[in-house]
Order: C-alpha cells, then sequence, then structure tokens
C-alpha cells in the first residue's frame, strides 16, 4: 500500500493515522538512539550498537505495551549499525510496525573549498 492523499484518515485500531505515536531511530556508527514519542513530545529511552538495538527495540516495544500502544510509526535516520535491528526488536515485542519512513538527510551542494596550506 502506497502513501495517497487518504492516508492522514486512515484508520488503525481506532486511531488516526496522523496520531499514530512516532518511534525516531537515529543509527549512528557509533550509537544508536531510539525515541518513542507521541504527537506532543512524550520520550522514553536510547542505546547504543547493533545488538543492543535490537534489545532497545524490544524494551522499548514492552513500555510501549503497557502504556497501551500497540501501533507505531517508525522514522529511521543514519545509516549505523543499529538501523533495521532496532525495527526488528519492535517487531518482536509486538509492537504494529504501521509505517517505515527514511529520514536520512541526503546532501545536495557543493562543499566549500578547504582552506589553504599554511607555510611556515
Amino acid at each position: 500500500m502506497y502513501p495517497d492523499e487518504n492516508t492522514p484518515n486512515l484508520m488503525f485500531n481506532g486511531i488516526r493515522f496522523a496520531e499514530l505515536p512516532i518511534c525516531h531511530i537515529k543509527a549512528t556508527k557509533n550509537n544508536t538512539l531510539m525515541t518513542l514519542t507521541d504527537r506532543l513530545g512524550f520520550k522514553n529511552t536510547r542505546k547504543g550498537t547493533n545488538i543492543a538495538a535490537q534489545t532497545t527495540g524490544i524494551t522499548i516495544g514492552k513500555k510501549a505495551l503497557v502504556k497501551g500502544i500497540t501501533d507505531v510509526r517508525v522514522k529511521v535516520r543514519g545509516l549505523g549499525p543499529g538501523r533495521m535491528t532496532s525495527v526488528r526488536g519492535l517487531a518482536m515485542a509486538g509492537v504494529n510496525v504501521v509505517s517505515l519512513t527514511d529520514d536520512t538527510p541526503v546532501p545536495f551542494g557543493a562543499f566549500p573549498r578547504p582552506r589553504k596550506q599554511r607555510k611556515l
């Protein structure tokens, strides 16, 4: 299913798509940070590396289920090793991943030239 103009109005377990909680995952080379937020900004947990990212995904998924959150949208940013294992951990905890969005920033435009080397 691809998004269209009716996507924000779709219902998932009685909650509109636009009002679903969002799980932000930032996967860098050295760390993986996870934050579970609702639309108002409630935050939960963060962790690092590949196996720890999956464990953190399971932990944050269990905390979400305790709070009554069963469906989430996932936004992934970065190209680190914990990128997909954290999403897998969320699914293993029993959380229904409704949408998976890649939010990695892509550089455009040229970088400025480096400065001239100093002469001694």
